[in-house]
């Protein structure tokens, strides 16, 4: 066994040890840290001890902090360095610690001092963060079960860790399955109109597989420019097919993910009544902004009546347009990414391939750090540490007197090992302890194509986008104020609101004061031209009627999934998620579709009942940047003023008095309609 002096996630210290870490010293930290949590809880939970802050609420804190920084580790290297030995290690000790916390938020004797520190009048005394904490906690034990009689605290216990361990599995089913196919051709003539960069990258994939031709595969840097490029319509047909049936009854069986689907929506059903609820949405609901699933679904149904107008004339224009010029009379699933590169190119006189020779990695990073240095008042600087694999960056985050904010690592291309999509995790929150500031630590991950050859890596403007969506989430981890974990960064954060720094950011990526100075094309060097930027704002609302009524579709099955959806009944969740196309959809797909399937977000991400969360902050983020479109979209002082009052402030006051306290009022939707060219639906 592992000593403490040698496994590398038993050591607090500094940043993770990535060069040391091996598989083998995961079962053995854990253990330790459970072992050395469970002996501090008894220890605090004795009579003599106060129903103070620091008689047992920092201890407990400073115990369960070194749990989640080891345990972080071992689920960020599953996330992004996959590999059979280590999935064997998490999986057999993600049980020990969803058990762990179960028993923590099941504790009475800890609800009990938890409830005498808010009745004490040592409570006023407290700062407003601390406070919050307190309020939060007391909120989380009650939704965790303590105050369940015994045998159903039992039953609670026993579908969280099994509800843990199903999200985990419908996870890695997606990863495999995704893996598991690939297109495999040996005729350039069947990849006409597909992209030379996107060729070199498919022809290196063949290559290091000992095969001749071109191999694409499902992840998305392969498989989107495929869908949008591809002439041969045969092969965006197979590719489809392979793509949206991804986990499901048409592959191997032990990777469908449709029974666990099932289960999980059974148990977060089950664990809700054992709560005294009616349905998971309304638990899920508590901590959020958002009061009632009503209330959401109003919310949802109101932007659809006035997207759906948008949205069908888009898809009537794509339609005529396929028609016309494609000679596609009927337009199928596979057909909407191609025909809709044809449209914009055809009305707006570019397509996405033109724009990416303008975004090489390196200068859109740099804009990007360039940008935020000076509307927030930071220096963003290269520095060292160990990494996972040899393409990862990390950096320092400074003040301008060059004290130390925080530091982060930039994961930004697609590998197999790793799973899907883009988002920001914590490697280190910031809290005081011992008299000194620890100063956070944040993930970015991406699923970026890799540079191939001599040429560098080169975005989309769509990854641009991504890009500094997941930097505004490292932003609110990293330059916040607070020096509590419970609420510094996003802890304590409402989820419906969590997304309003990521989108907020996304605004900057349309302003030619900041393209202008983050863009080289690969082969001249020459900066973005103005012509090519009025053809992409110009487009920018282009089909955004179809693509809102996407991700509302996407938040209303989801909330009716978890809201008024017969678990036990006989209508199956794709069934209800036709109905919910029937109303908000304008493009049927297949029979043969198998999105919920996919669906990661709300099976294994945490979104259940919790996808509005998108469009909810979305609202918040359009009319937070119209300060910026007031000011000046790099004003300073705007920009201190979003530091101060919305990143620097983290969990520890609700998110509408952080919006407030930043905007003078309550946020309103003209601002989200106007950016979607939607004023007047």
């Amino acid at each position: 066994m592992a000593t403490t002096e040698l496994n590398p996630l038993l050591d607090f210290t500094g940043l993770p040890r990535f060069a040391s870490i091996k598989t083998e010293h995961v079962t053995p930290a854990v253990e330790l840290l459970l072992a050395e949590n469970r002996a501090r809880i008894e220890d605090l939970t004795r009579p003599g001890i106060p129903a103070t802050w620091a008689g047992f609420v920092a201890p407990l804190e400073d115990a369960n902090e070194r749990l989640a920084r080891a345990w972080g580790v071992v689920g960020h290297l599953h996330g992004v360095l996959d590999s059979p030995e280590l999935r064997a290690a998490y999986n057999a000790n993600q049980p020990k610690i969803v058990q762990y916390y179960t028993e923590l938020g099941q504790n009475l004797v800890l609800f009990e001092k938890y409830k005498a520190l808010k009745a004490s009048a040592e409570y006023a005394t407290l700062t407003p963060a601390q406070r919050k904490i307190v309020d939060n906690e007391i909120r989380d034990f009650r939704l965790s079960g303590a105050e369940l009689a015994l045998d159903k605290k039992r039953r609670f216990a026993a579908i969280s860790e099994e509800l843990a361990r199903l999200a985990t599995k419908f996870s890695e089913n997606l990863l495999d399955a995704t893996n598991a196919f690939s297109l495999h051709v040996e005729d350039r003539a069947k990849l006409a109109g597909i992209p030379e960069d996107v060729l070199e990258t498919a022809r290196a994939a063949a290559d290091k597989d000992g095969k001749s031709g071109w191999k694409f595969s499902l992840q998305a840097p392969a498989y989107v420019p495929f869908m949008q490029y591809a002439a041969e319509r045969g092969l965006r047909e197979q590719m489809y097919r392979a793509y949206v049936t991804r986990a499901s009854e048409f592959g191997k069986p032990e990777l469908d993910n449709t029974p666990l689907i099932t289960q999980i929506l059974r148990l977060h059903h089950e664990a809700a009544q054992l709560l005294g609820y009616a349905n998971h949405a309304e638990v899920s609901l508590v901590p959020k902004m958002a009061q009632t699933p009503r209330q959401v679904l109003d919310f949802l149904n109101d932007l659809a009546a006035k997207a759906l107008p948008f949205a069908r004339k888009d898809y009537a224009e794509l339609g005529a347009f396929a028609a016309a010029e494609l000679g596609l009379d009927k337009l199928e699933a596979w057909d909407l990414a191609y025909a809709s590169e044809k449209l914009r190119a055809a009305r707006h006189a570019f397509s996405d391939q033109e724009v990416k020779q303008y975004f090489p990695e390196a200068q859109v990073t740099q804009g990007m750090f360039r940008l935020v240095e000076t509307i927030f008042g930071v220096r963003i600087q290269p520095d060292q540490a160990q990494t996972w694999d040899p393409a990862v960056r990390f950096f320092r985050i400074s003040d301008l007197q060059g004290n130390l904010l925080g530091q982060f690592y930039l994961d930004a291309y697609a590998r197999d090992t790793k799973r899907g999509g883009a988002w920001m995790d914590e490697a280190i929150s910031r809290r005081r302890l011992d008299g000194r500031v620890q100063t956070p630590v944040a993930y970015l991950t991406c699923n970026f194509s890799a540079p191939v050859g001599s040429k560098p890596a080169l975005f989309t403007h769509d990854e641009v986008l991504t890009l500094f969506h997941e930097f505004g989430h490292g932003l609110h981890h990293l330059l916040t104020r607070i020096d509590y974990v419970g609420v510094s960064g996003l802890h304590g954060v409402e989820w419906d609101a969590v997304e309003l720094p990521s989108q907020f950011m996304e605004n900057f990526c349309w302003e030619w004061e900041v393209l202008a100075r983050m863009t080289a094309h690969v082969d001249s060097g020459e900066p973005l031209p103005r012509a090519l930027y009025d053809k992409m704002l110009a487009a920018k609302n282009f089909q955004s009627g179809m693509q809102t009524v996407r991700q509302l579709e996407f938040s209303l099955f989801d909330m009716h999934l978890h809201y008024d959806f017969d678990v036990h009944g006989s209508k199956t969740p794709l069934q209800l998620l036709d109905q919910i196309r029937s109303r908000v959809a304008v493009a049927m797909p297949p029979a043969y579709n198998r999105f919920p399937n996919n669906f990661s977000h709300i099976f294994a991400g945490g979104y259940g009942a919790g996808y509005y969360s998108y469009k909810w902050a979305e609202v918040l983020s359009a009319d937070a940047y119209g300060l910026f479109e007031e000011n000046g979209v790099l004003d300073d002082r705007s920009g201190r003023r979003f530091r101060d009052e919305i990143l620097a402030v983290g969990g520890s006051r609700p998110a509408l008095e952080s919006f407030k306290a930043f905007r003078g009022r309550e946020p309103t939707a003209d601002a989200l309609l106007r950016h979607n060219g939607m004023i007047g639906a």
